[in-house]
Order: structure tokens, then sequence, then C-alpha cells
């Protein structure tokens, strides 16, 4: 048996952003790691995830989740191969998905780590489609918009993750039409070409209002928001009466530094009686085996599609973050640390 790994690296965050975050706001820092426990394992991560939700964690404000500590190993989903264990539960040679990434080796308990099975699907898969970003997909769409079969439905940031999931869930379902809207002309392709959404749109090239209006002509019923904004104002201006809205994320605004101007059509909710509903996907754990269990048979019949942006090594952890921001990914960001 190889000798246990006396350090490892691990990103901390070392000053709260102003705006956009910049590479001087992190740093890469080497530190022991702890001793294993009783009812602990230490685990090799070989990928995790980096999220929009960790710009507002960066933030010193009181939210759903505590903030990053300065000066302390950030956190996030990873999933990893067990190298020591003081617990019954797993063995070395397992693999976990569990939420102390952002370094190279972890240590928790045993309680705090979920199996994965490779066989089933590669390991990233529990970091995307059938991890986090595919429950809040399959709960904000099902639960929260309360879909039902022939609704329209429009999704931003639809090249993403969560986004890319909710339309092929919609279309699976039954929607009568899913528009989604992206950042570049290859991304609005993806869409209509690999995913099957009915049309989609470069935010980017005109005015999000209009653009949507000529891609759903009847109306929309569901909007799946990642983005807010204009994105949000043009769902409210096309909802048909009765819309719902899951609102997920709003990554038009997480980096502004100045109050952002709310939709200006907002008393169309009344006239309309919209229901625009916020999510967290901690709300929907107890749909989890149901998600799995229908997602991953899609998945294996080929009618469910995912893609993953891959940026190698823990040292690129950080660019591959602000590269999410930037909206430089397609399907989910991930760092794989393995090989």
């Amino acid at each position: 048996m190889s000798a246990l790994p006396a350090t490892g690296r691990e990103w901390h965050l070392i000053a709260r952003p102003h705006g956009w975050p910049t590479p001087d706001d992190f740093a890469l820092r080497e530190a022991p790691v702890p001793e294993v426990g009783e009812g602990q394992i230490l685990v090799r991560n070989l990928h995790f995830s980096v999220d929009p939700y960790m710009r507002g964690r960066m933030n010193d404000v009181k939210s759903y989740t505590p903030p990053f500590q300065l000066d302390r190993p950030m956190d996030g989903g990873a999933v990893g191969e067990v190298i020591a264990s003081r617990a019954e539960t797993f063995a070395v040679g397992d693999h976990v998905l569990h939420g102390l990434g952002w370094r190279e080796y972890a240590v928790l308990d045993a309680a705090n780590a979920a199996a994965v099975d490779a066989s089933l699907a590669p390991l990233t898969a529990y970091l995307g489609v059938l991890g986090m970003p595919g429950l809040t997909a399959y709960a904000g769409l099902l639960e929260v918009a309360s879909f039902k079969e022939g609704d329209a439905v429009f999704v931003s940031g639809a090249a993403g993750a969560v986004g890319s999931e909710v339309g092929q869930i919609a279309k699976l379902k039954g929607a009568s039409r899913v528009i989604g809207s992206a950042g570049s002309d290859e991304k609005v392709r993806l869409l209509v070409e690999e995913y099957g959404f009915d049309a989609a749109f470069n935010y980017k090239n005109g005015d999000v209002t209009k653009q949507l209006k000529q891609a759903a002509p009847d109306g929309i019923d569901v909007y799946f928001d990642n983005v807010g904004g204009d994105h949000l104002e043009a769902a409210i201006s096309a909802f048909n009466v009765h819309g719902r809205a899951a609102i997920c994320g709003m990554i038009s605004m997480y980096n502004a530094t100045e109050p952002t101007p709310a939709p200006r059509n907002l008393a169309l909710v009344i006239g309309k009686r919209l229901r625009l509903q916020g999510l967290l996907v901690a709300d929907h754990r107890a749909l989890q085996p149901q998600f799995v269990q229908e997602v991953s048979g899609w998945i294996r019949s080929g009618e469910l599609k995912y893609g993953e942006t891959k940026v190698s090594g823990i040292e690129n952890g950080v660019e591959a973050f602000l590269g999410l921001l930037r909206g430089e990914n397609t399907g989910k960001m991930i760092v794989s640390l393995a090989g």
C-alpha cells in the first residue's frame, strides 16, 4: 500500500471580489492533509464542480448558504476515490460524491458522502446531468413551474448544465414548443440540432424581447430563468395568462456593482395572473430517487444528451470558474484532476 499524502493543494478565497472576480482574489496553497478520524474517509478528488451560485458565496452577505471564509479552502461538489477509510460504509477504492471540492484531497465524515457507480455513468455525470444541476432542472420544471403537457417553454442560459436539461425534459414530457437563449451562434446550433429545441436565439444578436417574440409567436406558458434582467422582462412580456416561472439564477446580475433595473413590465404579472417562484434545489431532495431513475433511463436510451466542458488541472480551477461566468462552457463546467 502506498503512503498516504501528507499535503495537498487547495484553493482559498483571499479577497472578496468587487464586481467581476479576478485571479488576484484567490490563492492556490499547499496544506496538510488531516488525519482520518473514526467514521471518516480520505478521498482523492478526481473532478470538482464550479457553479454560478459560488459567485454569491464570495460576498459576505446573509444568504441561503454561508459565504466562503477568507483564507480558508472553498468547497463545492466533487467526485473522487476513497484512499483511506475508518468507516464501515466505504472501502478503499470506492468512488464517492461529496461537498469538499476545490482541493486535491478531502477528509470528511462518511455520512456526508454518497457512493457513485462508474459502471452506470461516467463519474463526471454525477456532478452534472445526474447531480445537483440535473435535479435542479428536473424539480424546477416539473415541481416549481408546474409543467404540464402542451406547455410552451422558454429557457434562458439554455446551453448550460441546467438549461440544456430543462429543455430536453420539457420535450420528453410533451411540450408544445421549447425555446432557448444562449450566448453564441454555435450554442444556438447545438440547442436546435443536438438537444432538440424547437427554436433558439443568440441574445447578443439583438433585443431579447423581440427575439423571443419571433421564436414564440403564440407566447409561452413556462419560463425557466437562469439569467434574470432583460430575459425575465422578455419572458413576462411573452407569457400567456397563468404563466409560471421557476427563478433558478440571475447570472446577468451576479457581478454588478450597482443595483440593476428590475423588469420594467412587472405590472403585467397582475393581469396575466403570473406566478414567479424562486428555486433552491435543497428543497426538492425527496425527488432524488425518481429523478435518477427517470433521467438515467433517458441517458441510457439516448433520448437525453448532455455536454461537459472539462478543464484539466487544479491549478486551472479559478480560470474554469471565471470562464463559467463569461459563458465559455457548453454544458457542465468541470475541473478534472484525474490523469
